[in-house]
């Protein structure tokens, strides 16, 4: 009983803590240098570097890196003993180039099956004496299961910090809405990228949607988009029936995820448009009472930063029916560098039986914080705040799961908003 009493005082501090508009007074943090993550001396151009993981249907795992030299093969060894590999799988390795630059060769393999809340041991490639071993734990088969969710990340000492804090909040998925390296046509700066996140994104699933710095067109001399994203981040949409790597949909542990393309067609009859009718028509809500989706530009935002944008309101006077009719519980959002939470809203006005919008492009990003928002505060606005940070998504029942935005305060996790959500589904006055 002492227990229970714990946990409901705590939750009730936790959805009050940030449910009022009046913000502490904040002394904000100055803006930090832009780090470059250099290959470890220690290395050679057959060991694996930037190694990042993916989940792939219900029991398998995508395993990425990327070698300097062309002669390694796409192999990874694993098993659930350190050093005993009692497991092999094979892949696929591509590369790619953009203008003058020529990558490294990029491998993915998947492997599998694999059993929920597991830790396994890997290696990649020749498994030389010496490589690294790598490790990570797949999700849990039941609730509870807790996402990190953050938005333009980018690669400065913010960005480190954030991930510190991260790393430090026992999550079992990463969902990052848009924005990841910020190399922004320079390519070594994905290589650096991949290293800095590696030691995250190695260990846990890290499923990723593209934004707008991941676009990286050249007219007349690179005209193709998304060729680094693609090319790097595999992310499982063949499994969900899209034909593009720029949306996708994945289920994990009772919630079903939307990964949807803020700047690929998404207008009424485009191929995206005409993808999420038919995978939110195979929704199951008895066994993903949840369902939760990711864009990159917010369809709602009251901060003076990314207004009037096309990729916003085109695709939420598109798209928001869809989500709407479906019951979507939660839509989250980047490109906007600030977070702000939104109460449950349909076309502008609250209504119960919406999805709550949240904004959490605060990662760390070079370009600094989004400091100027509109006044007066709209009244769908609950909370806003210019500081950088992440969220957690922790959804503890098929009924309940509690949501906590961390600020990265002098280098310490602060929990500045935080709100009990109740899924759609177990509300009578929303049933379909």
């Amino acid at each position: 009983m002492a227990i229970r009493a714990f946990f409901v005082v705590m939750v009730f501090w936790l959805t009050f803590a940030g449910y009022y508009r009046v913000v502490l007074s904040y002394n904000r943090p100055p803006a930090r240098q832009t780090l470059s993550i250099h290959p470890s001396q220690q290395i050679d151009q057959s060991s694996p570097q930037q190694v990042h993981i993916s989940l792939v249907g219900s029991d398998m795992m995508r395993i990425s890196w990327i070698t300097e030299d062309s002669g390694t093969p796409a192999t990874v060894k694993y098993g659930t003993s350190s050093g005993v590999y009692t497991w092999n799988a094979n892949g696929t390795t591509n590369t790619y180039e953009y203008v003058l630059y020529e990558s490294g060769e990029i491998h993915n393999v998947v492997i599998g099956p694999l059993k929920p809340d597991t830790t396994y041991f890997y290696r990649c490639g020749l498994n030389n004496v010496g490589d690294r071993e790598f490790t990570f734990k797949t999700p849990p088969a039941q609730f509870p299961i807790k996402f990190a969710i953050v938005g333009d990340l980018g690669q400065t000492e913010w960005t480190q910090s954030t991930l510190d804090h991260i790393a430090g909040s026992s999550y079992d998925m990463l969902l990052l809405p848009g924005d990841l390296s910020y190399a922004d046509m320079y390519q070594p700066r994905w290589d650096s990228f991949g290293r800095l996140v590696e030691p995250l994104a190695s260990q846990r699933p890290w499923m990723v949607t593209e934004g707008n710095h991941e676009v990286e067109k050249i007219p007349a001399i690179h005209t193709h988009s998304f060729t680094s994203y693609n090319a790097r981040w595999y992310m499982p949409y063949e499994e969900s029936g899209s034909d593009s790597n720029l949306y996708y949909s994945f289920e994990v542990v009772g919630v079903h995820v939307l990964m949807l393309g803020s700047y690929t067609g998404f207008e009424v009859g485009t191929p995206q448009y005409k993808w999420l009718q038919a995978d939110l028509a195979k929704v199951d809500r008895k066994r993903t009472p949840w369902l939760v989706a990711l864009v990159h530009a917010p369809w709602y935002n009251s901060n003076a930063a990314h207004q009037d944008e096309y990729q916003s309101y085109g695709m939420r006077a598109a798209m928001e029916g869809l989500l709407y009719g479906a019951r979507v519980d939660v839509v989250f959002a980047g490109h906007v560098h600030a977070y702000e939470r939104f109460t449950r809203v349909y076309k502008g006005q609250t209504n119960a039986c919406g999805p709550v919008h949240i904004t959490i492009g605060d990662g760390g990003n070079r370009e600094g914080l989004a400091k100027k928002y509109i006044d007066p505060q709209p009244k769908i606005s609950v909370f806003r705040e210019a500081s950088f940070g992440h969220g957690e998504f922790q959804v503890m029942n098929e009924s309940y799961a509690l949501w906590s935005w961390h600020r990265n305060d002098d280098d310490e996790p602060v929990i500045a908003d935080s709100v009990l959500l109740r899924s759609l589904t177990n509300d009578p006055t929303c049933k379909l």
